[in-house]
């Protein structure tokens, strides 16, 4: 039985098994670098790069890290110097942002960012970009950040494209001239889809945290894209919540973690990872229930052939070329152990 049901209707872009298994073999992580109770943001930053390392040796395509201020429990806010951390830590997995809230900078400095970061890591940087400002007001106000930064969001991935381009020009991003980064458009709306499909990008969908017009921006995003110098053809990534376990009520268990977070941001209150509970009715009322399995519809918590299903027609539905998970357990063993039985489902369905 699924933890929670694929909230997805039928789609013409739904895919055969036998054109699945061609084009559908990646998968990676993404990781809020979540900092729970009794430990630190050390410890948060540590424990990213010992996953990564995991899921390095596990056949993972990418680790993405994403920017969030202002959070007590999230650790990545100097997501380049994260990125950094990880990659160190590593040899070959990409390394990336999933992602920069590019309002909240000036193209710029995240081009002399990830440029340093193209030449210390070569081929395995990757830069998201996202338009929400991932934060609150305030905190918008003392970055100094115009509340209609996000209204420039399409010339600002343009002029950030151009620094990491051989363009020579009155302004350079030194180092970035010439590293071509490669960029990524992240969304949870059909925005982003119109947008990474005019400029010719891959498209990452938040569908995570906000599965609602997930099916309708991946049809925008496939009908009117445009090839361009980076990409030929329309690339897919869809985010998924995915925790792998001996059995389906220990998986549950595990992501009760995940449940109370979002049930504490329902209430408006932002703290550290907690750990697991017996029973999640216990902690959220009905209407924090419904709001939350709404947000976490693209879920999947259970025993290996419970999430195998789950993936399987996940993918056969959306038609992506990969699915990037978020593995939100608080106990770090516990975590890289789902990590490993994620890849051996991921790999079951490839072969």
């Amino acid at each position: 039985m699924l933890a929670i049901r694929l909230p997805l209707k039928s789609s013409p872009y739904e895919f055969s098994q036998a054109n699945l298994k061609m084009m559908m073999t990646a998968y990676s992580i993404l990781d809020l670098v979540r900092v729970a109770q009794g430990r630190t943001p050390k410890d948060a930053l540590d424990e990213a790069r010992n996953l990564a390392n995991v899921a390095e040796r596990h056949g993972y395509t990418r680790y993405w890290m994403a920017e969030h201020h202002n959070m007590v429990g999230i650790a990545s806010a100097a997501t380049a110097l994260a990125i950094a951390h990880v990659a160190a830590g590593t040899s070959h997995i990409r390394v990336g942002a999933g992602g920069i809230m590019l309002p909240n900078h000036a193209p710029l400095i995240i081009a002399e960012q990830f440029g340093t970061l193209a030449h210390l890591y070569p081929d395995r940087i990757d830069l998201g970009l996202g338009r929400a400002p991932g934060t609150d007001g305030h905190t918008m106000r003392a970055m100094r950040r115009d509340p209609m930064a996000s209204d420039s969001f399409p010339q600002d991935v343009v002029e950030l494209k151009h620094y990491f381009s051989d363009a020579v020009g009155p302004v350079q991003a030194v180092p970035a001239t010439g590293t071509q980064v490669p960029l990524w458009l992240l969304g949870s709306s059909t925005f982003g889809a119109r947008l990474a499909a005019e400029l010719g990008l891959p498209y990452a969908f938040a569908s995570h945290f906000a599965p609602d017009q997930l099916m309708r921006a991946l049809e925008i995003y496939r009908i009117h894209f445009k090839p361009s110098d980076q990409l030929s053809e329309p690339y897919i990534m869809v985010a998924a919540n995915v925790i792998t376990a001996d059995t389906d009520t220990a998986a549950k268990r595990l992501a009760t973690t995940q449940q109370q977070s979002f049930a504490n941001l329902i209430r408006g209150r932002r703290g550290l990872s907690q750990p697991p509970i017996d029973d999640i009715n216990h902690y959220w009322s009905p209407a924090e229930r419904m709001q939350a399995e709404r947000m976490l519809a693209c879920s999947v918590y259970g025993a290996p052939d419970t999430v195998k299903d789950w993936l399987s027609a996940f993918q056969q539905q959306t038609g992506a070329h990969e699915i990037i998970m978020v593995t939100d357990i608080y106990d770090p063993v516990a975590r890289a152990e789902s990590v490993i039985a994620t890849a051996s489902v991921m790999q079951s369905l490839a072969a």
